[in-house]
């Protein structure tokens, strides 16, 4: 069974492909708005473009269009929950969801068992009803007053910011029962993805969540919290599970015991970094903190690599064995470049062509100094500048600070900032980029350079003697 919320040209589909569970039978139904859903409410519309205020709670704006389911709820308005014509067995359900500050929502799957969604941005040590966790239970077999008891939080919080799209993908198995209606089987979480990192993994659920329906069926529909906040969705889709399902969780190389990194002081470690499918930073370092945030760096061109929120590294691939030099970060990766490129070029106009490589830049790395709470500054000479590259982690948690020094002012020193899909100043001095993954933010309200190269917006900046501006995901 499938469920797309999408665009096709300028016009809106909701295409709901069902699979009968029951039979295996295949149909594609076309319906618009939202058809796919029992009566919903007025606090629900089909958008295509939101935005939610980094700075103020459970404030979305949105644009008309197609593509995006939208709830806004507020306690003097209160949403409605959404709720699927069809029911569902097992099933692997997969969406990307957008938090305003401050949302609580949740996923019902079956209606009964609820997966929290959450703003829980920073949060260090998740609960249950944090992001990403399973809600409060029921055991239906204690005495009424007795009946609730302790969710399960996930691994780690593996959140991004309020305003940026999340994906969460769950593999559900639906209780089990007999031909006399009785239970056989408890409902299952076979895994549970958020931003690309397992959270749960083979949890057996014994009773329905706080606010589900309680009484468990083989088959049931769907259910989007929609009264405890602000929030958006899009590209749901609902199909079958794999014969080949298995929990799934993060695993070391070869199926040897994982070598986990964990960063609970400043720490780092040198390693390859595949920063994409084929494309690897052969001389890189990755540098995490208590503040459950990290980030890779490669020193042959001054790029920053990739930050994340949540566990440090698995350095399984480096150090089993022989291994092959590379570790992963075990958290939620937010990417900032699909291939290590010069961080620097020398443009006559901010309109020439980025230089492609170090040739004829004098490019020469010259490791990093420590600053006083053991963190690294990154030093290089590039034509014939001294360049001082301070990546730090932010205290607050929230994503990381860029400082870049030049020994001698220069005017036509320009910094990468990254090419990206698209871009967008949501209030002065903050711009979000590359289809709401991340913010860029300037303190003093600059504005990046953005040209337009083979299809992306190229985003650039000139130097002159310093550039701070901070990254937020």
């Amino acid at each position: 069974m499938k469920i797309n919320v999408l665009k096709a040209g300028s016009t809106a589909f909701v295409w709901l492909i069902g699979t009968c569970l029951a039979f295996g039978q295949q149909t594609n139904i076309p319906l618009t708005d939202l058809s796919a859903f029992k009566e919903p409410g007025n606090s629900w519309s089909l958008v295509g473009d939101v935005t939610a205020d980094l700075n103020e709670n459970n404030s979305i704006k949105s644009s008309k269009g197609s593509g995006i389911l939208l709830n806004i709820s507020s306690p003097k308005k209160t949403g409605f929950d959404l709720t699927t014509i069809k029911e569902y067995g097992d099933f692997v359900l997969e969406l990307d969801y957008l938090t305003a500050k401050g949302t609580n929502s949740g996923i019902y799957l079956q209606s009964n068992y609820e997966i929290q969604l959450e703003d829980s941005w920073t949060v260090k040590n998740p609960l249950s009803s944090n992001n990403g966790g399973v809600y409060e239970r029921w055991d239906n077999d204690k005495p009424e007053g007795e009946k609730g008891y302790g969710g399960i939080a996930p691994r780690q919080n593996a959140s991004k910011a309020p305003g940026l799209w999340q994906h969460i993908k769950i593999v559900f198995q639906a209780p089990k029962f007999d031909n006399a209606g009785k239970k056989t089987d408890n409902a299952r979480l076979i895994s549970v993805e958020l931003n690309g990192v397992t959270i749960h993994e083979n949890v057996e659920l014994n009773g329905a969540t706080r606010g589900g329906y309680g009484t468990e069926k083989a088959f049931a529909p769907l259910r989007l919290q929609g009264d405890h906040g602000s929030i958006a969705f899009r590209n749901i889709s609902i199909t079958d599970i794999p014969a080949t399902a298995t929990p799934n969780g993060r695993r070391g190389g070869g199926g040897a015991d994982p070598i986990y990194v964990d960063a609970p002081t400043n720490t780092m470690i040198r390693s390859f970094v595949d920063v994409m499918p084929g494309v690897r930073s052969v001389h890189a370092i990755s540098v995490g903190g208590p503040q459950q945030v990290a980030y890779s760096y490669d020193l042959d061109n001054g790029t920053l690599l990739q930050g994340w929120h949540g566990g440090f590294l698995d350095a399984t691939p480096m150090w089993d064995g022989r291994g092959n030099g590379t570790s992963r970060p075990l958290g939620s990766v937010t990417r900032f470049t699909k291939k290590p490129v010069l961080a620097i070029s020398k443009l006559a106009t901010p309109e020439s062509v980025w230089v492609a490589d170090t040739a004829g830049t004098g490019f020469r790395t010259k490791g990093y100094v420590m600053d006083n709470q053991e963190r690294p500054e990154f030093k290089y000479i590039i034509y014939g500048t001294k360049v001082t590259d301070a990546v730090k982690v932010m205290e607050n948690g929230q994503g990381l600070t860029r400082e870049v020094t030049l020994d001698q002012p220069a005017k036509d020193l320009y910094l990468l900032l990254g090419e990206v899909a698209d871009i967008n100043e949501v209030s002065k001095g903050l711009y979000l980029v590359d289809d709401k993954s991340y913010y860029l933010q300037f303190p003093n309200g600059e504005k990046p350079v953005v040209r337009d190269v083979n299809g992306k917006k190229q985003l650039i900046m000139a130097i002159g003697s310093k550039l701070n501006y901070s990254i937020l995901f």
